[in-house]
């Protein structure tokens, strides 16, 4: 899965942070290296560091945690149907009400971790499985053009951006 990097104007701009902090090199090596990356940050937290918030209003780690795995099975799931051919617009997604509903705080940050890589794991492996030409189709999700291309960069730039977060926000506030 030897990808290049996406160009603009085959994403929406709202995209181009995700896309940028992506890193450079062979994306599936970054999405695979950043399992290690996620494990070792919130493998060593306690329930009291999961639920930590940097400040009111704020999401909790699991709250984060939890994010992160929604967000790479929609992602995911926009490749899968744009991979694939499907032409049908694909809606976006309301992550304040999906992390309201998804109560992360009432499970343990070890399972909110197990979800994280089972979803990426699956992520992983639906790349991997698609046609070379498949990854020049053309879709639309949110109303806006995206090259199914994108997608494994912006799994990976997202999920850097909220690695940042966590490094700038709340690992301070931790010790």
């Amino acid at each position: 899965m030897a990808l290049t990097r996406p160009l603009p104007g085959e994403y929406p701009e709202a995209y181009a942070p995700y896309i940028a902090a992506a890193g450079e090199g062979e994306i599936a090596s970054s999405l695979q290296s950043q399992m290690g990356e996620v494990t070792a940050l919130f493998a060593g937290l306690s329930e009291a560091q999961g639920g930590f918030r940097y400040a009111p209003g704020k999401w909790s780690l699991k709250d984060l945690l939890q994010h992160l795995s929604d967000a790479e099975r929609i992602f995911a799931y926009r490749c899968l149907r744009i991979g694939r051919g499907d032409a049908t617009p694909l809606p976006g997604f309301d992550e304040e009400t999906y992390a309201v509903a998804a109560r992360a705080d009432a499970h343990s940050v070890a399972d909110l971790l197990a979800d994280w890589r089972a979803a990426r794991s699956a992520s992983l492996t639906l790349f991997r499985s698609l046609p070379e030409a498949a990854w020049d189709h053309q879709g639309t999700t949110n109303g806006r053009a995206i090259i199914v291309r994108c997608l494994p960069f912006i799994c990976a730039g997202h999920t850097a951006h909220h690695l940042a977060v966590i490094r700038e926000r709340y690992l301070p506030g931790l010790k």
